[in-house]
C-alpha cells in the first residue's frame, strides 16, 4: 500500500524506443564535430553515462574497461575523452605520447575524490605486506600505489587471480567490494568510500517503480548498496546490462544505474523499454559531474586542443603497471 508520503514522490522517468528518423539527425555543433574529427585525426571515447549527443558523435561508447582498451588501441594523433578526470588520466597513462582533452577538466568523481593519494600511502605504510586491488573510479596517484586496477566488469574475474594467501585491500568503493567479495569468496578489507549517485537508490524507491512494472527485470550496477543489490534480478556492469537486455525476452527493464545509460540502451536494444530508477530527490539520477560535459564543450575543446590532461612521467610509469596487468588478465 502507498504512503503519503509515497505519493509526494518522483514518479519514475519512462524511455520509449527510439523513433529511428530522430535518432540519426544531428545539430549543426554535432555536423561540427564530426570535421573537427576528421581535421584533427581525433578519436572521440565516451562513457554510458554521457548524453545523447556526446554518445552520439562518439566513435566508441562504453564502460571503464571497453574504454581501457580503446585508449590502449587508439592510433588517432588526439582523444578526447568524455567521461570525468580519472578516466582521462587512464587515457593519458597507456597513452603517454598521445594528447588527451577533457572537455571540462572540472569534471571529478566523488567516489575517486573519497580514497586521496596520501591516505591509502598512509595506510600500505602501516599496513605492509597487502595487495592493493583498486577499482578504476580513482585518480592516477592512487593507482600508481596500487597492485592490480579493476572494473565493475571484470572485478570478479581480477580478484579470482590473486594469490590465496594475499590479503587484499580494495579501493575505493566499499559496495563493488563487497559484491566481489561475495562473489568470489575471498575476505577483503574494503575502504570506507562510494559513488554519491549510486547509493541514493532505495529499497523503497524501487518497490515503488516495480509495482508500476511488475514484469520488469530490476538490473542494479555493482555500486548500489547491499540492500538493492539483494532485490535486483541481476547486478552487473554497465556492459552487461546492454547483452542481458538484450538477450532476455521482457519488454519493459528498470535500469538501477546513472540515466545517461538509457541513452545506448535505447541504441542497441531496440523496440524496448527502459525505467530509470528513481530518488527521492528526482525520477532519474544524473551523475553531475558526469553532466558537466556538453556537447558545445566537445566542439570547443577540438578547436582549442585543450583542456589537455599531463601527468609526471613517474606517475604514469607508475600507474601503468597495474593498469597493464588489469588489461592482460581480462582478456
Amino acid at each position: 500500500m502507498m504512503s503519503q508520503h509515497d505519493s509526494l514522490l518522483p514518479g519514475p522517468l519512462v524511455f520509449q524506443p527510439l523513433d529511428p528518423a530522430a535518432a540519426t539527425r544531428l545539430s549543426a555543433v554535432q555536423e561540427e564535430i564530426l570535421y573537427l574529427k576528421r581535421e584533427r585525426n581525433a578519436v572521440i571515447l565516451a562513457h554510458n553515462y554521457q548524453v545523447d549527443e556526446i554518445q552520439r558523435v562518439a566513435d566508441f561508447v562504453g564502460d571503464s574497461l571497453g574504454l581501457s582498451y580503446k585508449a590502449a588501441e587508439a592510433d588517432a594523433e588526439l582523444i578526447v575523452f568524455c567521461g570525468v578526470h580519472f578516466m582521462a588520466e587512464t587515457a593519458k597513462i597507456v597513452n603517454p605520447a598521445k594528447t588527451v582533452l577533457l572537455p571540462e577538466l572540472a569534471a571529478g568523481c566523488s567516489l575517486s575524490d573519497s580514497c586521496p593519494a596520501e591516505q591509502l600511502a598512509a595506510y600500505k605504510e602501516a599496513n605492509p605486506g597487502l595487495y592493493v586491488v583498486a577499482y578504476i573510479n580513482c585518480s592516477a596517484e592512487v593507482k600508481a600505489l596500487c597492485d592490480v586496477i579493476c572494473t565493475s566488469g571484470n572485478a570478479e574475474k581480477i580478484v579470482g587471480r590473486i594469490p590465496p594467501e594475499r590479503e587484499i585491500l580494495f579501493v575505493p568503493d566499499q559496495n563493488l567490494g563487497q559484491w566481489v567479495a561475495r562473489k568470489t569468496g575471498r575476505q577483503m578489507r574494503l575502504w570506507p568510500g562510494s559513488c554519491y549517485a549510486h547509493v541514493l537508490y532505495t529499497v523503497r524507491n524501487i518497490e515503488r517503480v516495480k509495482a508500476l512494472f511488475p514484469c520488469a527485470p530490476v538490473v542494479a550496477h555493482p555500486e548500489c548498496i547491499e540492500a538493492v543489490r539483494d532485490m535486483a534480478d541481476i547486478v552487473c556492469s554497465t556492459e552487461k546490462m546492454v547483452a542481458y537486455c538484450q538477450e532476455t525476452p521482457a519488454d519493459t527493464f528498470i535500469i538501477v544505474t546513472e540515466t545517461g545509460m538509457m541513452n545506448r540502451l535505447r541504441r542497441e536494444v531496440p523496440g524496448k523499454t527502459f525505467v530509470a530508477g528513481p530518488t527521492d530527490l528526482c525520477g532519474c539520477n544524473d551523475c553531475r559531474f558526469m553532466k558537466m560535459n556538453t556537447i558545445e564543450k566537445v566542439r570547443d575543446c577540438l578547436r582549442s586542443g585543450g583542456p589537455q590532461i599531463e601527468l609526471p612521467e613517474a606517475t604514469i610509469r607508475a600507474a601503468e603497471l597495474p593498469i597493464r596487468r588489469m588489461l592482460e588478465w581480462s582478456r
